[in-house]
């Protein structure tokens, strides 16, 4: 069961919660899956996203990676979520940590996809911790960019009707990195660089 560990609402009403549980049980509008760029889903969250939904997962990834190219930091590819409580799946690459300007990848990822949730006419979202897992990126660093990303998308879209996004983190100590991340966020007034 999830546990909602913080949360902010922003003056337009738009929510952010920090959640402790398993995205893939998530019954929000689209969970996000922190994919490679050729969507191919073999372990980590992309593995379990497919175990719980179904190989429709894979075989849609598939399909869209022959349409489209390979996914792009900034174009999150989508598919529909097979047995998921949810109704779509955006897949999201992140960087690599080494790449090369990674902060502005990871801030890309994020924000794109919260435009293609809002592309889908969605109202609500969860996301994992992007890139933190076997891409490397430190945890420490990579928190106050997703918060700063998600601040920056909704103060440029006060109508938004994306109203709840979830950061879904399932392991104790990545969630304690993005907690005392939020409240260091919180203090220093909602902007790692304020």
């Amino acid at each position: 069961m999830s546990e909602t560990r913080a949360e902010i609402t922003f003056p337009s009403g738009q929510r952010l919660e920090i959640v402790q549980g398993d995205i893939t049980v998530e019954t929000v509008d689209a969970i996000v899956n922190a994919a490679n760029a050729q969507l191919v889903h073999g372990g980590g969250i992309a593995g379990a996203i497919v175990r719980r939904g179904g190989e429709i997962i894979q075989t849609e990834s598939d399909r869209w990676v022959a349409e489209h190219g390979p996914v792009e930091h900034a174009s999150p590819a989508w598919t529909g979520a097979g047995r998921l409580a949810c109704k779509y799946v955006i897949h999201a690459v992140g960087p690599y940590w080494g790449q090369g300007d990674e902060d502005a990848r990871l801030h890309a990822a994020v924000t794109g996809s919260l435009r293609r949730a809002e592309d889908l006419g969605l109202k609500s979202i969860a996301l994992p911790a992007i890139s933190t897992g076997i891409f490397s990126f430190p945890r420490q660093r990579a928190a106050p960019i997703f918060f700063d990303a998600i601040r920056a998308y909704l103060d440029e879209r006060p109508s938004s009707q994306l109203n709840l996004i979830r950061l879904v983190i399932i392991d104790e100590s990545t969630l304690n990195i993005f907690l005392d991340q939020f409240e260091i966020w919180l203090i220093s007034g909602g902007s790692s660089h304020g």
